[in-house]
């Protein structure tokens, strides 16, 4: 089965973690299209290792642009791992906006649930670690293995 995801962090093409959609061998993933959100999203960096969140507030922020995939299960199933689904991220089928203007259903992996004064903090229509925004992203195996990024981030933390 194939599932189509959008992403628009650190798994798009060319940043640090695209390399999970190639994790196992044997599955599937295609890239479809840059996209961009329907509804208007917070796309905000946080944390002191530099990673980029998408808040569910709808409404707030900007419509993000990313990338469109197609992926198999066993991709899919992946990506759930990175984003740790459905215990940290949880993915919600939403719609984008592909290339050719066409609206596409797909999942998108969001926080739900975040301390509101994540609001506050500087909003991205785009991400890219490099980016002028100076906050490049660390690497899990560069972090300090005590640090736990639900601390800060999530209201029932």
């Amino acid at each position: 089965m194939f599932h189509k995801v959008f992403v628009y962090g650190t798994l798009k093409r060319g940043e640090p973690n695209h390399h999970w959609f190639t994790k196992d061998e044997g599955g599937a993933f295609k890239f479809l299209s840059e996209a961009s959100t329907i509804e208007k999203y917070p796309l905000i960096i946080g944390t002191k290792y530099n990673i980029p969140f998408l808040l569910h507030k709808p409404g707030a922020g900007h419509n993000v642009r990313g990338e469109l995939y197609e992926v198999d299960d066993k991709v899919f199933a992946n990506l759930d791992i990175l984003e740790d689904h459905p215990n940290y991220y949880v993915r919600q089928v939403k719609q984008v906006k592909n290339s050719a203007s066409e609206v596409v259903d797909t999942w998108i992996y969001f926080i739900p649930n975040f301390r509101t004064e994540l609001l506050q903090q500087e909003m991205y229509e785009c991400y890219s670690s490099l980016g002028a925004h100076g906050r490049q992203y660390v690497d899990r195996y560069l972090r300090d293995p005590t640090f736990s990024v639900k601390s800060g981030i999530l209201d029932n933390e």
